[in-house]
């Protein structure tokens, strides 16, 4: 009995361990396909991780890329505010400019109209005052001569006034030679006469031996009457 139960122990136990030898395989397999199983997940990771990654570069460069446009955009719309800037500053510094000119031409239209103005007065001012001057040289000449014609007859009176006590000896034309001795006195220049009447008066003429006649004679007369005889004897 002992050795049917040691038998039957050992034939249990190379069972038991042949089963298990043959479970090992079986139990093997799961691993194998644990192992294959790995680089797939790990392959997908690595797709999903290349797919965010070509995703944030695409996203990059988009933003980027909007970021330059962008950036351009400002740009162009800031080289155009500074170009319509300009042009606007060149419209108003050329209205500026015509505006001046147009200002400096009505200075000068109104300057020339004034000067012409003051020119044209100071013609009339001056066309003025020779009318005024003319007429007032006629009048006093004509003053003049009614003066000198009025002022020759009462010398011209007085003349002949004072050479009529001089008719006995020269006669009333003074063509007649006093004591038949003396020149002919009439029509005689009056500056001539003037001077031999002074010269008898003052005692320093004797011509034909009447100087002492000729001095009592002429010894009242004065510078005037003097004159005034002697012009009317130039008119003889």
């Amino acid at each position: 009995m002992k050795q049917i139960t040691l038998l039957s122990l050992a034939a249990a136990t190379l069972l038991f361990t042949a089963c298990g030898e043959e479970k090992k395989p079986a139990q093997a397999a799961p691993a194998e396909t644990t192992q294959a199983a790995v680089p797939e997940k790990t392959e997908s990771k690595s797709a999903v991780e290349a797919t965010k990654e070509a995703a944030a570069k695409a996203a990059e460069a988009t933003k980027e890329a909007a970021e330059n446009a962008a950036k351009a955009a400002a740009e162009k719309a800031a080289a155009a505010k500074a170009a319509a800037e300009k042009k606007a500053e060149e419209a108003a510094a050329a209205l500026k400019a015509r505006a001046a000119a147009a200002t400096e031409a009505a200075k000068a239209k109104a300057a020339n109209a004034v000067e012409a103005t003051k020119e044209t007065a100071a013609k009339t001012v001056d066309a003025a005052k020779d009318a005024v001057g003319g007429m007032a040289a006629a009048a006093t000449g004509a003053a003049a001569a009614v003066t000198d014609t009025a002022t020759g007859a009462a010398d011209n009176a007085k003349g002949k006034a004072l050479y009529a006590k001089c008719t006995a000896c020269h006669g009333a034309d003074g063509k007649t030679k006093a004591l038949g001795k003396s020149e002919v006195i009439a029509g005689q220049a009056a500056a001539d006469l003037e001077k031999k009447i002074a010269e008898y008066k003052a005692g320093t003429r004797n011509v034909a031996g009447n100087g002492v006649l000729m001095k009592g004679q002429v010894a009242s007369l004065s510078d005037e009457d003097i004159k005034a005889i002697a012009a009317y004897i130039s008119s003889l």
